[in-house]
């Protein structure tokens, strides 16, 4: 038997658990702002465009940056990476709290996806590296900080938010400063010898075909995805906290169904499959959506339901990836995770126009149409995936490691 395969991810060295905190927190920076959109388009007389950019201007920095992240982390360490992605967060946090004018907030939001790609594509490796019981048992640790981060960041949100959109902002500082000072004190720097990822690779993966259609699926599977996030809170009408427990329930289902439901599928099923059953099913919760937007319990059901399907989509479409090349994990994961945050980039304020030019339905209907796409993509490009339905789902640990990256991003 393989006691490391089977031992408590529980009991951990400090340094493990100082790293396991600061993902925690860095994760719920994905749905913090959500329960605030509205209410600092009120507080900054911004439209809802210029709220939604708040999102574009941080996953698109976020996206580019993962481009040059491993090229960074190979030649300065892993520490030094976290380190310096968390006092970029801390900084940018700070400035966003104290910020008078959305545009403001906006370029601060950039900087702070700079400081989210660095720590988020380091944090991992520095967990498998540090932690007791094997890699097996730092996953299943890096998995619950992702799913209780993800879950937590709206709820927080909306409970600081409650008395002010400044809140949560302020919040993000003070935890990532506990965690900077924790990695500082706590994790150790590595003795391996360092082993420089050129700064083209990346760039070059994109040229692999099954690479390629996999990213370009995922550009427009991601405008679905952060329409529903993104664009929810304003129809929705409730206040920050309202919004804040709707986004938690979203992000349980998510965090339950890519954890534990996704593997489960791809131990029966192939990943293709799964990925053309899914995505349709995504785009009739969109359409849904659509039609009951003015039902806001209906549209709080639609929301769940797809963090349910969020959630599997995630981790499957993440696996494909990491066996559709031959490529080292990490440099495939950063030329997938860049294209894919495009389309999350442009989907919360192009949302935004459409439902001031039209209404709130078509925004969802706009996503949907996304959605179709990207699963026309996988199933045109089927023929070059071939390959990724033949490989077993349970993957090696190391493997793993870079769908959770991928997952988080």
């Amino acid at each position: 038997m393989n006691t490391a395969a089977t031992a408590s991810p529980w009991k951990q060295p400090a340094q493990v658990w100082a790293v396991a905190f600061a993902c925690v927190v860095a994760f719920m920076g994905i749905g913090l702002v959500d329960p605030i959109l509205p209410a600092i388009a009120e507080s900054l007389q911004a439209s809802p465009v210029e709220t939604e950019l708040l999102f574009t201007s941080y996953l698109l920095v976020t996206g580019l940056a993962m481009l040059v992240t491993s090229w960074i982390s190979s030649r300065i360490g892993a520490k030094a990476t976290l380190l310096i992605g968390l006092a970029l967060i801390v900084v940018f946090a700070l400035l966003c709290a104290l910020s008078g004018s959305v545009d403001a907030v906006i370029g601060f939001r950039a900087g702070w996806g700079l400081g989210n790609a660095l720590f988020i594509s380091t944090a991992l490796a520095t967990i498998v590296g540090a932690a007791s019981g094997g890699s097996s048992a730092a996953i299943v640790l890096y998995e619950a900080a992702l799913g209780l981060g993800i879950a937590i960041g709206p709820l927080l949100g909306g409970l600081l938010g409650e008395q002010s959109w400044r809140g949560p902002f302020f919040g993000v500082v003070v935890l990532m400063a506990i965690a900077f000072v924790a990695v500082l004190v706590l994790v150790r720097g590595s003795s391996e010898k360092r082993v420089p990822v050129p700064f083209s690779a990346p760039f070059t993966a994109l040229r692999r075909p099954a690479l390629a259609v996999l990213a370009v699926a995922a550009l427009f599977y991601n405008i679905g995805f952060f329409v529903l996030l993104a664009f929810s809170p304003f129809p929705l009408g409730f206040g920050a906290m309202g919004i804040g427990l709707t986004f938690f329930g979203w992000g349980v289902a998510l965090a339950v169904t890519s954890v534990w439901v996704a593997p489960a599928l791809m131990r029966r099923m192939p990943r293709t499959r799964i990925i053309l059953l899914v995505l349709p099913l995504l785009a009739v919760d969109l359409i849904v959506a659509g039609l009951l937007v003015a039902n806001p319990a209906a549209l709080v059901v639609c929301i769940v339901i797809g963090g349910l399907l969020l959630g599997v989509m995630n981790t499957v479409l993440t696996e494909a990836v990491m066996e559709a090349t031959d490529l080292p994990r990490s440099v495939a994961s950063s030329s997938y995770s860049a294209v894919r945050f495009l389309g999350g980039a442009m989907a919360p304020p192009i949302a935004a126009l459409l439902w001031h030019a039209f209404n709130a339905t078509v925004p969802y209907l706009f996503a949907a149409a996304a959605v179709l796409i990207a699963a026309l993509t996988v199933f045109l490009g089927r023929r070059v995936l071939a390959h990724i339905d033949d490989e077993p789902a349970d993957v090696p640990a190391e493997d793993a490691a870079a769908i959770l990256v991928g997952d988080a991003a």
